[in-house]
C-alpha cells in the first residue's frame, strides 16, 4: 500500500536519511559532498525507489504546472527569441521580434537602417542590408552569451542567476527607445541577445529536473506556445500603438518601452524559482519528495551543481547533439528572416501598415494549435516525436511555395494563406527542443544540450536575414523561399538520421539487457549519470 503523506512515513523517513544520514537542510544548502557530486535527488530521495500515492503526484504534478508554466508562457514572449526561443517565425511583441513591428512604425528611417543605392530608378532601389544585421547582430550577442549563462545556472542557484539578468535584461530593453543611430542599435541589440540568453536555455533545463520524458514534451510546447500567444496578442497591441498620434515619442519608442518594463515586472518572479524540486518553497516537505521520487524512472535526474568535463567531452562527441543542433540550425533560419521581415513583406502583397500587423493573428493561432496538439500527442504516444516533426515541415515548405510561385496582386489570398501555414514552425521548434532535452541525462550534458541547441537557434537566426534580398522583390524573394524549404529538408533527413540513432541504440541496450535489474536501476537514477553512461536509459523517439 502506498504511504500516507499526510504523516512521517517510512518511505519519507528513508529518504531524509540516505546514504550519509543528510538532511533538507544538505540539500537546501548544497553542504554534503553527495549534493554537489551527485544528483541533488540522490540526498533527498536515497538509492532506493519508494511507493508514492498516484493522489498526492496529481497534486504535485498541478502545482509545479501553476506554478512555472503561466510565468515561463509569459517569459517567452518577452524573451527567446527575442526571437525565443522562442518564438515564432513571425511577429511577437518580444523585444527582438517587435523590431518587425518598429520598421514599420518609423524606426527604418529615424535609424536610418534603410539606404538609398540608386535614385535614378523609380521607385528608387534601396538597401535593407542594415536591418538585415540589426536582427542578425542580436544572435551574435546570444552566441557569446549562451555558454557562460547556461553553466551560470547549472553552478549557482537558479532564481539568484535569473532574477537579477532578467530585470538587467527589461533595463537593456527600455534603453532602445534612447537610440539615436543604427551604430547604436547594432550595439544594443548584441548585449540585448547577450543577457536574454540566459532565458531559453534555463527554461529548458527548469522542464528537465520538473517533469518526467512522458511529460516534458507537453510542457516545453506549453512554454513555447508563449511564441504563439503573443503573436496574437502583441500584434494587437501593436495595432494599438500604431493609432497613436501625438505624444513626444515615436510609435516604436513606445513599443520597446512597454516590453522592457513587462520584462521588469516578469525578474520579479523569476527570483522566486526554487533551485530545484526538492527545494520547491510552494511544495510542503512531502510533496518534495512526491516531485523528486516520481522522476527516479525515467533516469534523467533532478539538478548537480558540479560541472564535469566529462560529461561535457562526451556531449562534444554524441552524433545526437550534433544532429539535433543541425535540425534546429536548419528550422530556425525562418525565423531570423520572417520575424524581422514579415510584416514588410505582407506588406508588399497589398496590404496597410496596420493590415499587416493584423495578418499575423492566423499565423499565431496555427502555431498555438499544432504546438499543444503535438506535445498532447507525444505525451500519449511515446515515440511519435520525430515522425510528427518531419510532418509539420510539409505544410511549411508548402506554404513558402504558396509565396514564392502566387500572384501578388493587390490582396491576393494565396500568398496570405501561405504566409500563415508558416505557422508550423512553432511544432517543429517545439518538439526540437522536448527531443533533445528528453533524450540527454547527466547535469552538465543537459546544460550543454541546452546551450547548443540556441546556439544552432542563434546561427539559423543569423543566416535567415541574410537570404532577404530588396533587389528581388520583384520576383517574390526567391532567395528567401528556395533557402527556407532547402533547409527544411535538410531538417527532415537530419531528423531521419536521428530516429535511426536512437532506435539502433535502444535496440541495442534491450538486447544486452532483456531483464531489467529494478533495484539497480533505481540507485542509478540519481547518480547523475549520462545518457550513454546510465545502461537503463531508453531514448524517446
Amino acid at each position: 500500500m502506498a504511504p500516507n503523506f499526510e504523516e512521517k512515513s517510512g518511505a519519507q523517513e528513508a529518504a531524509v536519511t540516505t546514504p550519509s544520514s543528510h538532511t533538507e537542510a544538505d540539500v537546501e544548502n548544497g553542504s554534503s559532498t553527495a549534493s554537489i557530486d551527485k544528483d541533488i535527488a540522490y540526498v533527498f530521495a536515497g538509492t532506493h525507489a519508494h511507493a508514492i500515492d498516484p493522489v498526492v503526484e496529481k497534486r504535485v504534478l498541478r502545482k509545479i504546472d501553476w506554478f512555472l508554466i503561466p510565468a515561463m508562457i509569459v517569459g517567452m514572449w518577452l524573451s527567446v527569441g527575442n526571437d525565443g526561443s522562442a518564438r515564432t517565425n513571425v511577429e511577437r511583441c518580444d523585444t527582438q521580434a517587435i523590431l518587425g513591428s518598429a520598421v514599420l512604425f518609423g524606426m527604418t528611417t529615424d535609424l536610418e537602417l534603410a539606404v538609398v543605392v540608386d535614385p535614378t530608378t523609380t521607385p528608387p532601389t534601396v538597401s535593407t542590408d542594415r536591418l538585415s544585421w540589426a536582427t542578425s547582430i542580436f544572435y551574435f550577442g546570444m552566441l557569446a552569451g549562451l555558454y557562460p549563462m547556461t553553466f551560470a545556472l547549472q553552478r549557482f542557484n537558479i532564481g539568484r542567476v535569473l532574477g537579477p539578468l532578467v530585470v538587467f535584461w527589461g533595463g537593456i530593453c527600455m534603453m532602445t527607445a534612447a537610440v539615436t543611430s543604427w551604430q547604436g542599435l547594432y550595439a544594443q541589440r548584441f548585449f540585448l541577445g547577450f543577457i536574454e540568453s540566459v532565458i531559453p536555455t534555463g527554461f529548458m533545463c527548469i522542464v528537465s529536473g520538473y517533469y518526467t520524458q512522458g511529460e516534458q514534451a507537453l510542457r516545453h510546447g506549453l512554454w513555447f506556445s508563449g511564441t504563439a500567444i503573443f503573436v496574437i496578442i502583441g500584434s494587437s497591441l501593436n495595432y494599438g500603438f500604431g493609432q497613436i498620434t501625438g505624444g513626444d515619442l515615436k510609435r516604436w519608442q513606445y513599443i520597446y518601452l512597454l516590453a522592457g518594463s513587462c520584462t521588469v515586472l516578469f525578474g520579479i518572479w523569476c527570483f522566486a524559482v526554487p533551485n530545484s524540486p526538492a527545494q520547491a518553497w510552494f511544495l510542503t516537505s512531502q510533496e518534495r519528495l512526491v516531485a523528486v521520487e516520481r522522476l527516479r524512472k525515467g533516469q534523467t535526474g533532478v539538478r548537480c551543481q558540479k560541472l564535469k568535463l566529462d560529461q561535457i567531452k562526451e556531449a562534444a562527441l554524441d552524433s545526437k547533439v550534433w544532429l539535433i543542433a543541425i535540425v534546429y540550425c536548419s528550422a530556425y533560419t525562418i525565423n531570423g528572416a520572417v520575424s524581422g521581415f514579415g510584416p514588410l513583406i505582407v506588406n508588399t502583397f497589398g496590404w496597410t501598415v496596420l493590415e499587416s500587423i493584423l495578418i499575423q493573428y492566423p499565423v499565431g493561432g496555427l502555431a498555438l494549435i499544432f504546438m499543444l496538439l503535438c506535445g498532447w500527442i507525444a505525451m500519449r504516444y511515446r515515440n511519435t516525436r520525430l515522425i510528427q516533426l518531419m510532418l509539420c515541415c510539409l505544410p511549411l515548405m508548402a506554404g513558402c511555395a504558396m509565396i514564392w510561385k502566387s500572384e501578388w496582386t493587390h490582396r491576393a489570398p494565396t500568398p496570405v494563406a501561405g504566409y500563415a501555414l508558416l505557422g508550423f514552425y512553432g511544432p517543429i521548434a517545439s518538439l526540437a527542443v522536448a527531443i533533445g532535452m528528453e533524450n540527454t541525462a547527466g547535469a552538465t550534458k543537459k546544460s550543454v544540450m541546452a546551450a547548443t541547441i540556441f546556439v544552432a537557434y542563434c546561427v539559423g537566426n543569423i543566416i535567415g536575414p541574410q537570404m532577404v534580398r530588396s533587389e528581388s522583390v520583384s520576383d517574390h524573394y526567391p532567395e528567401l523561399w528556395l533557402g527556407i524549404i532547402c533547409c527544411y529538408i535538410i531538417t527532415i533527413l537530419a531528423s531521419v538520421a536521428l530516429y535511426y540513432v536512437m532506435w539502433a541504440e535502444n535496440r541495442r541496450r534491450d538486447r544486452a539487457m532483456p531483464v531489467i535489474d529494478e533495484e539497480e536501476r533505481d540507485k542509478l537514477a540519481f547518480s547523475d549519470l549520462t545518457d550513454k553512461q546510465n545502461p537503463y536509459f531508453r531514448y524517446v523517439l
